[in-house]
This record gives structure tokens, sequence and C-alpha cells, in this order.
């Protein structure tokens, strides 16, 4: 079975000789197991900072809490690559993703299944880049920039958390692992 070409950041040259050079794909040794793994939901957002340091959130149209820009990769997306999507998607601007500050796993909640989220750094914007942000106004009420603390309260607990791990990795240059927002 081939599938359309993935969409992802990397040198895409590099990643067509990657690919070729892995050969072909593995025969399954029982037929049907890859069907019958588990499969998880990835999603990707972005900690994206005003000039004094302060987190840009979203209060999106279809929840009652606020969030962080970003959103589930599509199939052949990487993380990295929704991330600029949902971005241009949601704020209507591009913007440079710089590296990835957290990696957290969500455990089944509601219909939502098993999830791994990942947040990477979305910089600080310029006062022209905030002048040009045009929220989707089908998914995006409005936007605002406040510290993560005061954010607390208008956050899923578990985005609280993951917000405040993935910030403290931005402070000290390190990339974090969580499960449900706490570090483990």
């Amino acid at each position: 079975m081939r599938h359309e070409q993935p969409n992802h950041c990397g040198d895409h040259a590099v990643f067509g000789h990657d690919l070729q050079d892995e050969g072909d794909p593995e025969v399954e040794f029982n037929p049907g197991i890859a069907g019958r793994l588990p499969r998880k939901n990835v999603a990707a957002g972005v900690l994206i900072r005003d000039g004094a340091g302060r987190v840009l959130f979203i209060s999106p149209t279809y929840k009652p809490f606020l969030d962080i820009p970003g959103g589930l990769t599509e199939d052949e997306e990487s993380p990295r690559a929704a991330c600029y999507r949902e971005v241009r998607e949601e704020l209507g601007i591009d913007l440079q993703i710089g590296g990835l500050l957290l990696i957290d796993w969500m455990p089944t909640h509601g219909v939502w299944r098993d999830s791994i989220q990942l947040i990477f750094d979305g910089g600080v914007l310029s006062d022209e880049q905030i002048l040009a942000i045009r929220p989707a106004t089908d998914e995006v009420g409005r936007f605002e920039f406040l510290y993560a603390d005061a954010a607390k309260q208008r956050l899923r607990p578990s985005m609280a958390r993951r917000v405040e791990v993935a910030h403290r990795a931005l402070l000290d240059g390190s990339v974090q692992y969580a499960e449900f927002g706490r570090t483990v």
C-alpha cells in the first residue's frame, strides 16, 4: 500500500532518500497484526510569547477552556508540520517553530483515547506579528497573552500542568517528559 508524500519539516530530498534507503516495508509476521495494534493520537501545540514573556492562549469556539495554538496531527503529517498548519489556520500567521519542549502522555478521557501531546517553542512575537494575527472565527473566538499562572484557572488542569512544564523547559533549555502533565 502506498501513501501520499508525508507532510514534514525536514529536507524533502534527504527525507526521500532516507525513505528509499529504508527499503521495502516489513512483511507482517502475523497477517493482520498491524491493524490490531493499538493506535495513539498525536497532538502538537506551540508555546508562543510576547515581549513581556506572556503566553499566547486561544479561546476555542468549540470548548469552554483556554488552549494553546495547535491540534491533532493528520495522517502522514509530522508533529512540527501540524504546528505550522495549525498556527496558520488558527491565527492566520506563519511562524518559525523552534525546538521541542515537552512530550506528554495523556490517558483515555471520555471519547478521547490516550495520546501523545507535544509542545514546541513558538518563540517571541514582535508587535508587528501580534498585529498581523487574524483568528479563524470558526475555530478561535479570541486570543490573549497571559502569564501562565494567570491562565491556570481558565485551563483544563492537565493543560495547566503541561504549559507549566513546557515553560520550565523553555527557561532551563531542556526537553521534558511528562504523563498527564506531571514530570516522571
